[in-house]
């Protein structure tokens, strides 16, 4: 996709992170820009802002786990601007611990905003993408789909995030696989980020009233703890990876990466899946943080 001029953009998490910088580009290129959220204030904030910078903007309120409510964006934004031409299946919730400690509620939550968001937008979206493809020849679509390294890799005490991630990894190689089957116009990436300063260390302050967060357990105080450190410690800036996505959508390319220097422990894990190998430490070439770790794990 080469031109952006005048086609839309649907964005889910939209009020901050990813996604807001995602629209700050859409804007700049001369997008409509769909902007969804779950938090009201930072979408009423983030929207404004896209407003001001010349685009014309459909802010959502809205849970990307509900079904319903994902329909309902569908159903907003083709009634405003038709059909889209970019859609960023781009919401997300972090939570961590020990997987054995995971609430049934935590599950729920992270499922349905990580997986079931996903699935929602891709399930709303795409069907009309295809629709507008066979009936110009010269439409073009793509959907991008956040994900994560933990969806390649499985980072200890990160147990409920890493299976939603592997899931949305897994969904999004087979939405690519699929569109190819049937059509040449539209077509999708993944995006996964490492540690980057986005907020989302900070997503149980969305969770839904009717998902409860329990008193957390000693691992999932070490994991916030943990996370929280990495992440605003991380030196690439959501502004960068909203770059790359831009780059990804000229280029039709599949895989982001925001650190491609992860993937040498991507490339361990894999050796340890083709050799049968037991899992690699994953803290091998940091054995300090190993060791921090475990230790903070087994205090009395």
């Amino acid at each position: 996709m080469k031109h952006f001029k005048g086609r839309t953009a649907v964005i889910t998490g939209a009020g901050s992170g990813f996604g807001l910088e995602t629209a700050r580009l859409a804007a700049r290129e001369g997008m409509h820009v769909v902007m969804a959220d779950v938090q009201a204030d930072a979408l009423e904030k983030a929207a404004t802002e896209i407003a001001a910078l010349g685009a014309a903007v459909l802010p959502f309120r809205l849970d990307v786990s509900k079904a319903a409510e994902v329909e309902a964006l569908g159903d907003a934004t083709f009634a405003r601007f038709g059909v889209p031409h970019v859609v960023f299946n781009n919401a997300g919730v972090g939570s961590g611990g020990l997987i054995w400690e995971h609430s049934v509620a935590d599950w729920e939550w992270v499922i349905g905003v990580n997986i079931m968001g996903v699935a929602h937008g891709v399930r709303v979206f795409t069907p009309r993408m295809l629709e507008a493809a066979k009936a110009d020849p010269g439409y073009e679509g793509h959907i991008v789909n956040t994900a994560s390294m933990a969806g390649l890799l499985n980072p200890p005490n990160m147990g409920v995030y890493n299976v939603s991630k592997h899931a949305v990894v897994s969904l999004s190689e087979t939405l690519y696989q699929d569109l190819s089957l049937v059509t040449d116009q539209v077509t999708a990436s993944v995006l996964c980020p490492y540690f980057v300063a986005t907020g989302i260390h900070q997503s149980h302050r969305n969770r839904p009233g009717d998902s409860p967060m329990g008193k957390p357990t000693r691992s999932q105080r070490v994991a916030q703890a943990m996370v929280s450190k990495a992440v605003e410690s991380g030196k690439v800036t959501a502004a960068q990876v909203a770059g790359l996505v831009f780059d990804a959508l000229r280029e039709r390319r599949f895989y982001i990466y925001s650190h491609p220097k992860a993937l040498g422990a991507v490339q361990n894990r894999l050796e340890d899946v083709m050799l049968a190998r037991n899992p690699t430490d994953p803290f091998a070439d940091r054995p300090q943080i190993g060791a921090d770790l475990r230790a903070a794990l087994r205090a009395e």
